[in-house]
């Protein structure tokens, strides 16, 4: 998120982070003073700061992954409310809080829903809730997440969605950006995953090849023809998606495509080890281009922790725009409907 609210305007004065490796990442990025520790250990020095534009951040979202437990109950939980004391004692003109798609739509969070608007109430926000899709802000991954945003005017809050949604745009697919790389294990492209391939004896099929479970461990296929699915923090293994390179860098029929077709007609699945070379998992180094980080950014830490970074990140594009609406809303800058935006609402309607 830092990335992307840089890249829109805004100037990072203090961050926070409690994984030392993220913390040494952003110190090899970024200018400003970050504080490596829990955020509850800095309540008191975030009173300090004055003339705060917005405070923006992710609580961690295990508690409410659909990928976890759903447990409300997680300590990782709590930092939601953390996240709300930082508004408090900061008292910026608004703020962003990130979290997964679960916190904002499932009946079990609802209560959790309630209580954020009423605490920003009491500090004298008006807030919203938006739901916004990687792949619809140049991103190739569709990844759904959820935005918690509060402003101190109310007309703010009502234009901040128009504000985010000007910034839409078509993305890229998977292989338009990561084919320039070239193969894996070139120096371009050297930070691979040696994670095994294997057939699943009793796959899991769903209507689409790049969904269901083909091949052991959770790391699906992706189509460079479209969009990843959400790139995961617990990739380094066999949950590292899977790239057929002769389907994305010479443009070969996808046998991942081929072999879901022989599942679904009855075929039977393959032997274990019968995978064709051409299989691999995803790279580093595509990941990051994925979650359209900066090609030059650095990284500490060893891989399994550089996958950890990568997967837990904001897509810094999708941040970017979010950014990029705040900021309009703030500076008071008009809020159009894009001729775009205005030509699908009409097709929409005439439907």
């Amino acid at each position: 998120m830092d990335v992307g609210f840089s890249d829109a305007g805004f100037q990072t004065i203090w961050a926070n982070d409690i994984d030392k490796d993220a913390c040494e990442t952003y110190k090899l990025n970024h200018d400003s003073q970050i504080f490596c520790g829990s955020i509850d250990g800095a309540l008191e020095e975030l009173s300090e700061l004055k003339d705060v534009g917005c405070v923006f951040g992710g609580p961690p979202c295990q508690g409410f992954s659909v990928a976890g437990k759903m447990d409300a109950h997680d300590p990782r939980s709590k930092l939601v409310w953390s996240f709300m004391q930082a508004v408090e004692k900061i008292q910026p003109q608004c703020f962003v809080m990130e979290n997964v798609k679960a916190l904002a739509k499932l009946a079990k969070f609802e209560a959790i829903r309630a209580e954020l608007f009423k605490t920003a109430a009491t500090l004298g926000y008006h807030t919203t809730l938006l739901v916004l899709n990687s792949k619809d802000f140049g991103v190739p991954q569709n990844r759904e997440r959820m935005f918690f945003i509060g402003f101190r005017s109310e007309n703010d809050v009502k234009q901040i969605e128009q504000a985010i949604n000007n910034y839409q745009c078509l993305s890229p697919t998977v292989g338009e950006v990561i084919r320039p790389l070239g193969r894996a294990g070139n120096p371009k492209n050297a930070r691979v995953c040696n994670a095994r391939i294997t057939n699943a004896a009793k796959p899991i099929l769903r209507k689409s090849p790049y969904a269901g479970m083909m091949f052991n461990g959770q790391g699906r296929p992706i189509n460079p023809d479209g969009f990843a699915s959400t790139i995961a923090a617990s990739m380094g293994g066999n949950r590292t998606p899977i790239i057929d390179e002769e389907h994305l860098y010479n443009g070969s029929k996808s046998y991942v495509e081929s072999y879901h077709s022989h599942l679904m007609t009855g075929g039977i699945p393959k032997e274990m080890y019968d995978v064709p070379g051409h299989l691999r998992r995803l790279t580093i180094d595509e990941a990051l281009l994925i979650q359209t980080f900066p090609s030059d950014y650095i990284f500490a830490g060893k891989n399994s922790s550089i996958w950890r970074q990568i997967g837990n990140a904001v897509p810094c594009k999708l941040a970017q725009a979010v950014a990029t609406g705040v900021l309009d809303v703030l500076n008071g800058r008009p809020i159009y409907i894009q001729k775009n935006q205005l030509e699908m609402s009409l097709v929409n309607e005439s439907n």
